[in-house]
């Protein structure tokens, strides 16, 4: 079972604070603002959010340590077994929007969970992933996030790049548009079989890739002239992930189901974004090249 002492928590606390530092310092003047809150049947968290900055029309960056009496159902529908057993979690989880479409928004997440009954721990795993959601995407860019993600998992095992990335593609699909929400990175979730440490550790890796993977995309893309036309196409796209968001993901439902704090919950959403009617591109223009990029791809075997 897991361990009792703080280091999870401890090393998420330090993670927020080290990506915070490190948005802060790629923007170059804008500061997060950050609200701590409690939640009344357990734990609370520090919300920081960014807006307006050089870069970011919104970031936000959260850290949330979290517990309560019974599960949620949408914890427990494929764990039947812990049905009824309290809980607690731990997480950060960020969303990024910056203000040039080609730019690419960006989230992750990482958490670790744990089952209770009687005041002892039953069950525990981690999960968590990184991935990027560009406008108008250019293959360097998909590669350098892929080559990231896949060197931070050698390490771990010569399947885990591929494993996880395969996850990634699958859940971050909006079914009922038949594309992915971007171009994937890493997604895993119950996972416990490594053991702990091992398990803490690909997460740290994890951790420290996002930024590696990241950090190199805002120096080649933040000053990338654009027009109007790209702007409206960012937002329109943006819907996208507020469809996603809102209707597919788990941990949106999980925060709203356990009682978490709604506003750092829906931090994820754009601060602007458009809605258009059964809108097409134009064949052969750069939107259009975008439909090409919203499907499972080895971005890595690739010439």
């Amino acid at each position: 079972m897991s361990p009792s002492d703080n280091r999870v928590g401890d090393y998420l606390r330090s993670l927020q604070d080290c990506i915070c530092s490190a948005l802060e310092a790629a923007d170059g003047g804008a500061r997060f603002r950050e609200d701590a809150w409690q939640r009344a049947e357990g734990g609370g968290g520090r919300s920081r959010v960014m807006k307006n900055g050089a870069v970011f029309e919104q970031a936000g960056v959260n850290f949330s340590e979290v517990s309560g009496e019974r599960l949620p159902a949408s914890a427990s529908a494929h764990r039947p077994a812990l049905a009824g057993a309290a809980w607690r979690a731990r997480g950060v989880s960020l969303v990024l929007h910056p203000h040039n479409p080609y730019l690419p928004t960006t989230h992750m997440n990482l958490r670790h969970f744990e089952a209770l009954r009687d005041g002892e721990t039953v069950a525990w795993w981690f999960g968590g992933g990184f991935d990027l959601t560009p406008y108008y995407p250019f293959d360097e860019d998909v590669r350098h996030w892929h080559r990231v993600a896949r060197d931070l998992c050698a390490p771990f095992g010569p399947t885990v790049y591929a494993e996880h990335k395969r996850a990634c593609d699958e859940y971050f699909f909006l079914k009922h548009r038949g594309e992915t929400r971007g171009v994937g990175g890493l997604f895993f979730d119950d996972l416990d079989a490594w053991g702990f440490e091992r398990c803490l550790a690909y997460v740290q890796a994890v951790g420290q890739g996002f930024l590696d993977a990241y950090l190199p995309l805002i120096e080649r893309r933040r000053d990338t002239p654009y027009g109007e036309r790209e702007r409206e196409f960012q937002l329109y796209r943006r819907g996208r992930y507020v469809e996603f968001n809102l209707v597919w993901d788990r941990g949106t439902l999980f925060g709203l189901q356990s009682g978490g704090r709604t506003e750092s919950i829906l931090m994820s959403l754009p601060p602007r974004v458009r809605f258009e009617y059964d809108w097409r591109p134009e064949p052969g223009s750069a939107e259009a090249r975008l439909a090409d990029y919203l499907k499972p791809r080895d971005w890595l075997s690739e010439p």
